[in-house]
Formats: C-alpha cells, structure tokens, sequence
C-alpha cells in the first residue's frame, strides 16, 4: 500500500505536550531497548506498534516515560488501564495554564505548588508527568488496594517519594473527605472519572470501538488499554461521579484553589453545569481538548471570588 502522508504535528495537542510529533521510533528503542520486537512496517509501510495488543501498548508507554520523563521503572498489574500518555499530558499542561491564568500569566512551578488526584490509579500518571514537568507536587487518592501498591511502588522505585504522597480512601463513596487534612491548602485537583454507567455499557462501547477501527463486525473486546471496573464504570457513569464531585466540593471550598475534572461527553455539560449553579461556584471554566479524533474538555471551578 502506497506510504501514507502525515501532518508534522498533531495540532489539536497542547503546544507544550512533548508527544505533538509522531512517534520517533529509533530514538524511543534507544531509550528502551525491549521496545525494539514489539516496531514493525504497518499497511502504510510506516513504523508503529500493534495498537490491538496490550503488551505493545504497555511497552510503548515505558518508552515514551523512559525518553521524556526520565521514568526508569513503571510496571502495573495485568488487566489495569494502560493510559494514553499524549493525552494525558495534555490534561496537565491544560490545569498549568489555568494555574498561570491567576498568577500574571506566569506557570507556577516548584514544589509549592501542591495538586490532588483523585483516583491516582496503579499507573500513577499524572503525578509523574506534573512533577516531571512542573516540579509540582502530588496528593493521589486510591480506593483498590491492588492499585495503590502498584502506584506506591513506582514512586518508591523511581525515588518521588518526596514529591508525591498516596494515600487509600477507606471510604470509596467520598472524594475528599478522609483524603485531605485540616487546614491543608492544594492548588488544583484533577480528576479522570470512570465514563460508563455499567460493565455491560462498557464492553459495547469497546466492542464498537474496536469494531469501527477494524472495519468489520467484533463480538468480544479485549481493551488495549486494559482497565478494571473501577477504572472505566460506576454507577450514573461520567456524569453521576462529577456531580457528585461538585457537590461534596463544597465543603473543602476553603481547602482548595480550583477543582477540575475531565468530561468527555459533551452531552453531560448541561447536568455538570446545572450542579455548579446549585453550590454556588464563584467561577467556571471549560477548557477544551482534542486528540486525533476525539475531542474532550476539563471543566473547572472555585468558590473563591
């Protein structure tokens, strides 16, 4: 098949996302040699990795923190997500510019800068790419006990023990509470919430997915991505969980500059917002995103005039 032409750039990417250039396959092998079986010609004759098998993406994912961040060691558990670092990334340098927004334009960088994730998963990514980048430091929240180890142990291997503390919400229904401590101040959460409404919502949605990219009909998806079911459903979906979010955001209005989170279906902007009106945020904003195909938003709110 005839080599496909390529845009230099993915422009929908955020101008600072280091991965807005195709894949530097040669120079991501250097940096991560076992990468190397995993490379070959695609239809287009181009290099790439199987996006179908999990294994190419997780190793692709080592590379890529192994080149740009200097992350020397990252392993998580079968079957937990493996996530899209562009994207990622993305959400990151997004929250930066909020940050810049209240500070005269100027990115606050350094360990004083302190941010909250919620559901800061056995891969542990945000924390690693926001320190990484900004030198910010990290709260990260986790309710799977197997995930909270898995993210304890790249922190502790790749020495970020000063820069990023876990800590297990015993009490999976609340957010904050038990998380954040009394009297202390955080500069920003982020927050990726579970999409789906129920596992069953969730394996048709990869089954279409799957079927869509392979151009033909797929009865059962296995996600290149992985993820357990308390990384991709819960009960009421996307919307259920930033609502909830929003309203148990009240009481920490104090403890808190802005909160954010992700929302990837534009048709749950309308209950999010109605939310926001009901407790009174002083601010709001909706901070879009776009990767490939795919376009998302952070929305983001204070109680601070």
């Amino acid at each position: 098949m005839e080599k496909r032409q390529h845009p230099k750039v993915k422009s929908k990417l955020h101008e600072r996302n280091k991965h807005r250039e195709r894949y530097d396959f040669p120079s991501l092998i250097q940096s991560l040699p076992e990468l190397s079986p995993f490379v070959k010609p695609n239809k287009y004759s181009d290099e790439s990795v199987d996006f179908f098998d999990p294994k190419a993406v997780l190793m692709l994912n080592r590379a890529l923190l192994k080149h740009f961040y200097q992350i020397n060691f990252w392993e998580i558990p079968d079957d937990y997500l493996v996530p899209p670092i562009p994207g990622r990334a993305d959400y990151i340098h997004h929250i930066a510019d909020l940050l810049a927004a209240d500070n005269d334009g100027e990115i606050p960088k350094g360990s004083d800068v302190l941010c909250y994730d919620i559901g800061v998963g056995a891969n542990c990514i945000y924390p690693i790419i926001g320190h990484q980048e900004y030198g910010w430091s990290f709260i990260g929240s986790e309710t799977d006990v197997i995930a909270f180890e898995s993210a304890e142990n790249i922190v502790k291997k790749n020495k970020l023990d000063e820069a990023i503390e876990l800590r297990l919400q015993k009490s999976p229904k609340y957010l904050f509470k038990g998380i954040i401590k009394k009297g202390e101040r955080i500069d920003i959460t982020i927050c990726n919430p579970p999409f789906h409404a129920s596992a069953k919502e969730a394996q048709q949605a990869s089954i279409r997915k799957l079927s869509n990219l392979q151009k033909k009909a797929v009865s059962k998806a296995k996600l290149n991505f992985g993820g357990k079911s308390n990384e991709l459903w819960c009960p009421g979906g996307e919307v259920q969980f930033v609502c909830d979010m929003i309203y148990q955001s009240k009481k920490y209005a104090d403890n808190c500059l802005w909160f954010t989170s992700l929302v990837s279906k534009e048709s749950n902007l309308k209950a999010i917002y109605k939310a926001l009106k009901g407790v009174d945020a002083a601010e709001v904003r909706t901070l879009a995103m776009g990767q490939g195909n795919k376009i998302s938003r952070i929305v983001a709110w204070t109680f601070f005039e």
